[in-house]
């Protein structure tokens, strides 16, 4: 373990917490895993995060861009991060017999849907090398209109929604039966409801409620931009074919500050600024279309799995229990087609 990583869980473990529900059954359907960026997080340390109480059953892996194959085509490349994690979900499988933690029971990797109907090619070469676990591909739209003020800059082109050859990618996924997840900025969600128009025989994913930024220039227009974000998801909602990932809106750039402080939050201050965001969406999508996601070890910059898990419970505490199964297992069990 590197110092760096020793530091950061001595951070971390300053707020350590009773785990609430420990018996509800989790699925967590967005995780990364990566090596050589500053610290490795791979699945010895995904098995360390859900087996820390919460009672994690399945995970879904999604791309980040890691481990990608060297040589050959560039549309070919990502294929090597799917090889990557086909092998740690294989651990997954080995080690959580044993110490407990969750299984990655799902991949959404990369491909570029501005390939058009020839990203077909690419998304068989996919299921080839993972067969079920592949469930669906990202292709960011985020486009950030000033990236030195970003920790974590998406660097998509301005308009890729709009790209025809990316439309017809992205119907590709329908027909193949995967799903297309989004991440992108709050600015760019009447963007995303429009590309969900385009193609409603497509499920679509919204990651980290369109990602409101809060650093920089955005600093002084958060409640701006809330009030602009509460209109948007509800415009989103009503494309039938968009589920909503309830999470990672612990990043840095979304501005809530706790990477900074000298003691990360606790699950009580973690719900108290942020169930707003998540009731507004819960009320607009319902729990059936909406799943709580951690979006580790990028939400882990602020505070640790079992607090936030805890957070997210509370936020969701007087819901019946039905509504919580949704929430925390089955929307992601359905949509990534986990039970398959």
């Amino acid at each position: 373990m590197s110092q760096l990583k020793t530091e950061k869980q001595r951070w971390l473990d300053q707020v350590v917490e009773e785990i609430i529900e420990p018996e509800l059954a989790i699925v967590d359907p967005h995780h990364h895993l990566w090596r050589d960026r500053g610290t490795d997080y791979l699945v010895e340390d995904l098995l360390i995060d859900t087996g820390s109480g919460h009672n994690i059953q399945k995970t879904v892996f999604i791309e980040c861009g890691a481990e990608y194959l060297t040589d050959g085509p560039d549309h070919l490349k990502p294929l090597g991060e799917t090889e990557f994690v086909v092998e740690q979900a294989k651990l997954s499988r080995e080690y959580a017999g044993t110490a407990g933690g969750a299984v990655i029971a799902g991949i959404v990797g990369s491909a570029d849907l501005r390939l058009g109907s020839a990203v077909q090619d690419v998304l068989t070469q996919h299921i080839e090398i993972a067969g079920a676990l592949f469930k669906g591909i990202r292709h960011a739209l985020a486009h950030a209109e000033f990236p030195d003020a970003l920790l974590i800059a998406g660097r998509a082109p301005a308009g890729l929604y709009l790209d025809e050859n990316f439309r017809k990618g992205l119907k590709v996924l329908g027909k193949m039966d995967l799903t297309y997840d989004s991440w992108h900025y709050h600015y760019q969600n009447r963007d995303f409801a429009e590309l969900a128009r385009s193609a409603p025989d497509t499920v679509m994913v919204l990651d980290h409620f369109g990602t409101p930024l809060g650093v920089g220039p955005y600093l002084k227009e958060k409640d701006a931009i809330f009030t602009q974000w509460k209109k948007d998801i509800r415009e989103i909602a009503d494309c039938k074919n968009v589920v909503a990932k309830l999470g990672g809106l612990a990043m840095p750039d979304n501005g809530f500050g706790w990477d900074k402080n000298s003691v990360p939050p606790t699950s009580d201050e973690f719900c108290a600024m942020q169930r707003d965001w998540y009731l507004h969406t819960i009320d607009c999508f319902g729990p059936e279309r909406c799943m709580m996601e951690s979006n580790f070890p990028v939400d882990k910059m602020s505070l640790s799995y079992p607090v936030l898990y805890n957070g997210l419970k509370k936020i969701v505490a007087d819901f019946s229990r039905s509504d919580k199964e949704a929430l925390f297992y089955n929307t992601a069990s359905k949509i990534y087609r986990l039970d398959e």
